[in-house]
């Protein structure tokens, strides 16, 4: 038997008198209880891939404190049946649940949109100039009541624990941060500031029992200019020791857009990378664990926090969506099968707009329910895949594992497709993984024929004779109609990212789509002045605000040019020349205030270059792909043949396409 490889992450663990069966927490991820059967789905998901607690998220004790309108109903017991289905759901499968608790306080936007005042430890005003009133002391004591009847009525639903959100700007950091002046015992000093936060964990206890737990999310460092940092994290930890049974150690808040990326680490900060604060805090505190949570997912990580004592307990929100077997896949030694979350944000972006949770390279996610009642494979089927990239991949995958014979063919050296070529990027060090975890799954499985260097052909279909075709041949890049192009220093984006080394010194990037401008941010942290050009007056997230988020702050910190709204003319021995449109972003543009600097002004310019890159777009493979349609009655095209979008669309479609062979 081989050894163990985790010891410390699956020691149980117990908090007040609850038991958790590891050290790995589902952290809140706000997904609606609407419709019920969906966010049970949801959440029994994870349950069943082992983690040890569940939490559900975000919920109100009172209706006043709401910052958005679908946060849960705490204050009456309109929810009761959901709920209770919801906690039973987890719960079944060994997992405790738990349920976040969260006022907004002087965030409470939506309470306020329905007429409800808002309130905070000082009087001030909102972002939206609404008056924000100074709670009084009868107010602050109904507060503590309001979570203590909340977790009550939590813990007869059957939540065997209660998170309360004391962190990312809501009430409970407002009562905590220096700004809170008060001159009651609410306020000034950390004892006071810290008062409210203590007063709930203490009034819980008394209400739903001494070993009912109480978790208690807070901020280790606001991480902003202006904000607190570590020192008084520590010194709100120590105020809270023995009173929280768990200190949950966050960072940033949701009111800052800057740290809204660090709070919820982007692709472009380390593993990890808010574990440290926690650390610290460890070291100060003596009667409560602590937790910690941020761009976790690798599993030796996992370990040697546990291990070293720099938490006593890992949560995982995203982490858990991308694998929510990540536990068991752990404990069971399957532990080069998991999905690492590439902190592509695009499954907290589509949430923001839509409610739904989708993860961009886990396409059962957002499905959970419907995996429940897929009707069974009625016909076995020979299939040929044409082509080896995101799509062609999941493809195989899935229609293998439901007993399919898959042929799949590639016509490069290797699986991967066009994202190969960004292999070598720090920050895409995730995507790389993700390539080779799915070649990996696809070696496992004896009914995939994988034949490399492969061309797909007419011919080739009538010899192999297979029962279905599945194109997923992909797209290749535009190469812009513009004089100058076939310069010796032009280059498409693909060919740049597979060698760096060819771009000079100064690099002007047609194009302010996603390709562009990750991209931009490579070569400038290369040492490159980097230049990008966009003829549109909005740059492109592709739909993932929260992604552009975290460019936009690169885009700043690596000195990045970015010229909206300019039309490139020409390529020249100098550079590109270009002619400022004057177009107006739109007024909800995504990217911010303060990411473009038009270098181009009214009329004509020329921005230096010793490299030009273009990333204007993708042509879909439609003409390749018409050329093997028809020589067998059942044909699929899928992904970015038909039209390019996003890893998750081309793993979405892939893998319903797949799983819809043979069951008719």
């Amino acid at each position: 038997m081989s050894e163990f490889r985790y010891p410390h992450l699956f020691q149980p663990i117990v908090l007040g008198r609850q038991f958790f069966r590891n050290r790995i927490f589902n952290s809140p991820t706000g997904v609606a209880i609407e419709p019920e059967r969906y966010s049970c789905a949801y959440y029994e998901r994870k349950a069943v891939g082992g983690a040890a607690s569940v939490c559900i998220g975000d919920a109100c004790p009172n209706e006043n404190g709401r910052a958005r309108g679908l946060q849960i109903n705490l204050w009456n017991d309109d929810e009761n049946q959901k709920l209770s289905d919801i906690a039973h759901s987890i719960t079944r499968h060994g997992a405790v649940a738990s349920i976040e608790i969260l006022d907004a306080g002087n965030c409470s936007y939506y309470s306020a949109s329905l007429g409800a005042p808002l309130y905070g430890p000082m009087d001030g005003v909102s972002p939206f100039g609404d008056e924000i009133r100074a709670m009084t002391e009868e107010q602050i004591l109904e507060v503590i009541e309001q979570h203590a009847r909340a977790a009550l009525y939590a813990k007869r639903l059957g939540f065997g624990m209660v998170t309360v959100h004391g962190g990312h700007g809501w009430l409970i950091t407002q009562f905590m941060d220096r700004a809170n002046t008060r001159k009651d015992r609410w306020g000034g000093s950390i004892e006071n500031r810290a008062r409210l936060a203590v007063a709930i964990c203490d009034r819980i206890h008394q209400v739903c029992g001494s070993g009912f737990p109480v978790e208690m999310r807070m901020v280790g460092d606001e991480v902003y200019e202006g904000g607190y940092h570590i020192e008084e994290g520590i010194a709100q930890a120590v105020q809270l020791d023995g009173h929280a049974d768990l200190i949950h150690v966050s960072t940033g808040s949701h009111e800052v857009a800057e740290v809204f990326t660090v709070t919820h680490p982007s692709m472009f900060l380390a593993d990890g990378a808010n574990v440290r604060y926690a650390a610290e805090i460890r070291k100060h505190v003596r009667r409560s664990p602590v937790a910690t949570v941020g761009a976790l997912s690798e599993p030796e990580l996992l370990e040697e926090i546990i291990a070293s004592g720099k938490a006593d307990v890992v949560e995982m929100a995203r982490g858990l969506i991308c694998d929510p077997d990540l536990p068991i896949k752990l404990q069971t030694g399957h532990d080069d099968e998991v999905r690492k979350c590439m902190r592509c944000l695009y499954c907290f972006s589509t949430h923001m707009q839509s409610a739904v949770i989708p993860c961009a390279i886990n396409p059962e996610i957002g499905h959970e329910y419907e995996m429940y009642s897929t009707p069974p494979v009625r016909t076995k089927k020979r299939v040929l895949i044409a082509g080896g990239g995101m799509a062609g991949m999941q493809a195989a995958i899935t229609a293998a594992d439901d007993g399919h014979d898959i042929i799949l063919c590639e016509k490069g050296p290797r699986l991967g497709g066009a994202l190969l070529c960004e292999e070598k990027v720090p920050f895409k060090e995730k995507l790389a993984q993700y390539i080779a975890l799915q070649t990996r799954l696809i070696g496992r499985r004896g009914n995939i024929d994988v034949r490399l260097n492969t061309p797909v052909t007419p011919d080739l279909i009538r010899q192999i004779a297979p029962d279905a075709v599945i194109c997923a041949l992909g797209a290749r890049p535009i190469r812009p109609d513009l004089p100058g192009i076939d310069r010796p220093e032009v280059f498409g984006a693909e060919e740049i990212y597979s060698e760096p080394e060819k771009a000079g010194g100064r690099v002007v990037i047609l194009g302010g789509g996603l390709v562009g401008l990750e991209l931009s941010v490579w070569l400038a942290s290369l040492g490159r002045r980097v230049t990008v050009v966009e003829m549109m007056p909005d740059l492109n997230d592709g739909g993932n605000v929260l992604h552009g988020l975290a460019l936009t702050g690169q885009l700043k910190k690596l000195g990045v040019t970015v010229s909206p709204a300019t039309m490139a003319l020409e390529i020249t021995d100098g550079g590109v020349r270009c002619r400022y449109t004057g177009a107006e972003p739109h007024p909800g543009f995504r990217f911010g205030t303060g990411v473009f600097y038009p270098a181009a002004s009214e009329g004509e310019t020329v921005f230096p270059a010793d490299t030009v890159i273009y990333a204007v777009g993708q042509r879909p493979l439609w003409e390749e792909a018409d050329a093997l349609r028809g020589v067998v009655p059942e044909f699929h095209q899928i992904g970015d043949c038909v039209m390019p979008k996003n890893i998750h669309e081309a793993t979405r479609t892939a893998y319903y396409t797949a799983r819809d062979l043979g069951r008719m």
